[in-house]
């Protein structure tokens, strides 16, 4: 929540720091996902005392605007959106909703041509950007399954910028107003590359579950492109259904 209290040049220096991050994250200088100098950093770009500094900042943090991550810096969060689908979410929600500690190691994030088939897929032009992510998803330290993530660029620009240690896929997705409301959705069994195999600590040639979901927005817009590659040893896929009487 924002504080309304008026701030001028005779207030205290932390007020006046405060809002001027503010400003910087509302008209887009610190994108949200990115982290904002360091506390060194502002108090020696603007002269003012490192605790001002730190007064500014935890205010932030304190009205959601900011977020710390020890050893990696304070990043913006910026507005929150409410989301109404409660049914929507990633590796780290299904497994924070089962009381497992998840956790996510990013193998790839890069920019790249759409191509025919990921452009049939999205509904954009082969020749459109998207940003491959894959990452490794474990519990408890052993990996439980690799996930390839394709992600329109004219939707989630500045993404090479935004760190996914600190924020999933879906709150990026917060960030831009995308909410997804509805999946398509395939399950197969496929065989892993040797490097890959490595990876999700089975043997190459194995079988392995395949999930792949194109999400869509309530516009009809495909935002997003997801292939899952789970083990079956250390996973189980349930479906709920409801016959209507």
């Amino acid at each position: 929540m924002r504080h309304e209290e008026s701030v001028g040049p005779n207030s205290p220096l932390y007020l006046q720091l405060r809002e001027l991050i503010r400003g910087k994250i509302e008209n887009g200088e610190y994108l949200p996902g990115t982290a904002i100098p360091s506390v060194g950093a502002l108090a020696e770009t603007y002269g003012i005392h490192r605790l001002s500094v730190r007064s500014a900042v935890s205010a932030l943090i304190g009205e959601g605007l900011l977020k710390a991550v020890q050893g990696k810096g304070i990043f913006v969060v910026g507005e929150k959106l409410e989301q109404e689908l409660e049914t929507v979410g990633g590796f780290r929600q299904n497994m924070a909703a089962q009381g497992k500690t998840p956790e996510t190691r990013v193998l790839c994030k890069a920019l790249r041509p759409a191509g025919p088939a990921y452009g049939t897929l999205l509904g954009i032009s082969p020749e459109a950007s998207v940003y491959f992510i894959k990452q490794l998803c474990s519990v408890g330290g052993e990996p439980v399954s690799l996930e390839e993530i394709y992600l329109p660029e004219e939707l989630t620009p500045n993404l090479e910028k935004i760190d996914l240690g600190v924020f999933s896929i879906l709150k990026i997705q917060d960030f831009y107003g995308i909410i997804p409301v509805r999946g398509e959705q395939s399950l197969e069994i496929t065989r892993l590359r040797s490097t890959d195999a490595r990876q999700l600590g089975v043997e190459a040639g194995r079988g392995v579950l395949r999930l792949q979901c194109v999400s869509y927005d309530g516009a009809g817009r495909a935002v997003e492109l997801s292939r899952t590659y789970t083990r079956g040893d250390r996973c189980t896929f349930s479906v709920h259904f409801q016959r209507d009487l």
